[in-house]
């Protein structure tokens, strides 16, 4: 055991939170039943609670994480012995648990790593659920499996507590009142369940990586979260698909530029300008083993050309090195599959780079979808400049700046203009 102070203490133990909460989350709902998921999580705040309050008096135990799963483990098994559960389960555990003599030994076994994975993975499909909408999905995953506060979700969407607490009050209440169980879904669901979680993930990804924040580009925070759950996925026979293994890889390649893309003050530093010996050659590594082993398999997923694109950035050793032609293809092909008007944006700042930023600007001017859209009117600055217009640049990033409450972007865009002059 190791003596700390109350700030060490505090630390270690928010640590832990972010860290293990989900896990003993999911563990516990499995063990009480989807519809006692709230008597789960009391269970781990209590033990948080706990832990905080002895180890701050005292020292902290030499496996932390050992003593919060002894400490919830005891308090589930006082809950069950008394029967004070709230609403009543069935489950395949429920026999186990009705008997002394296969209680404990059952509880122990769900606290293996094994069954540890397993819980999360079957939390995740129970909270994509079809009944489930796509914004309850990713706030009752960020609750449950990653252990965000209510504060802190209503923070990462620029929302209220209030909307937060209520989304989770009626997406928990439907289901308990349909009866969602806590497990995998059918053969013929489970594709169509598991494109949903992936796509929660992705979402998830993408909200930390390009933080709707107005005080942080990134949230590290969101981005780790979301690629420790995909990762669940990929290790389970079940769901390592190829679509799985595309999208791990998109994250790695994405996540190994972290360290270059904003600078000590928290100014954007625009993919030119990054230093690639600060990127992360393990994550690029990784990556592209990940895209490997995408390629195991028949089927293409617009996260195969989402990772592709984001491979030939990773794996150029500069800027004007980058195969741009290759990603226009890319961007081309995923445009066509897709039709999403973001691609057709990034395909345009691709097609300059190929063709000329003339013909990104009369593409860029096609998109009429975007009035209103900071990245958009950046996008089209940024191609008047590179095509020798400061003038009209100068008005068209103006314009972006009325239009972004992101403290970063708002930087990035004054420097923008700066340059015009």
């Amino acid at each position: 055991m190791q003596q700390a102070d109350d700030k060490e203490v505090k630390i270690m133990v928010d640590h832990l939170f972010r860290h293990e909460a989900g896990k003993m989350v999911s563990v516990l709902t499995r063990l009480f039943g989807f519809p006692n998921m709230e008597q789960a999580e009391d269970i781990v705040q209590d033990t948080l609670l706990k832990a905080l309050e002895i180890w701050k008096f005292g020292k902290i135990p030499a496996n932390p994480q050992a003593w919060l799963y002894h400490t919830a483990k005891n308090k589930a098994i006082d809950i069950i012995r008394r029967q004070k559960l709230k609403y009543k389960i069935d489950n395949d555990l429920t026999l186990l648990l009705k008997s002394e003599y296969t209680l404990i030994p059952a509880i122990n076994e769900m606290f293996s790593d094994n069954e540890i994975a397993d819980s999360q993975l079957r939390m995740m499909f129970a909270c994509c659920h079809p009944s489930i909408s796509q914004e309850a999905q990713i706030s009752l995953i960020l609750k449950t499996l990653c252990g965000l506060s209510v504060k802190e979700i209503s923070t990462a969407f620029l929302t209220n507590e209030d909307t937060i607490a209520k989304r989770l009050y009626r997406t928990k209440e439907k289901i308990r009142t349909e009866q969602i169980p806590l497990d995998y879904p059918g053969i013929e669901a489970m594709l169509q369940r598991t494109e949903a979680v992936l796509k929660t993930l992705y979402l998830l990804f993408n909200e930390g990586y390009n933080s709707s924040h107005t005080e942080k580009l990134i949230r590290e925070d969101l981005c780790e979260e979301a690629m420790r759950l995909a990762i669940i996925l990929s290790e389970n026979p079940k769901t390592d698909l190829p679509e799985t293994n595309a999208l791990l890889a998109l994250m790695c390649f994405q996540v190994s530029r972290f360290n270059s893309r904003v600078d000590d003050k928290g100014f954007i530093i625009l993919l030119k300008d990054q230093d690639r010996k600060q990127w992360n050659k393990f994550l690029i590594g990784k990556g592209n083993e990940y895209m490997v082993r995408s390629a195991e398999g028949s089927s293409v997923h617009e996260y195969h050309y989402e990772a592709a694109i984001a491979s030939v950035h990773a794996n150029a050793k500069t800027y004007e090195g980058t195969d741009w032609k290759l990603i226009l293809d890319l961007y081309n092909s995923l445009l066509t599959r897709t039709n999403n008007p973001i691609v057709a944006l990034n395909r345009c700042l691709a097609l300059g780079e190929v063709s000329g930023y003339e013909a990104a600007i009369t593409e860029l001017q096609k998109l009429k979808v975007f009035d209103g859209n900071a990245y958009y009117y950046t996008s089209l600055a940024e191609m008047y400049f590179k095509a020798g217009n400061k003038e009209t640049a100068r008005d068209i990033f103006t314009k972006a700046l009325t239009l972004t409450s992101s403290n970063a972007e708002i930087e990035l865009i004054k420097r923008k203009i700066t340059l015009c002059k």
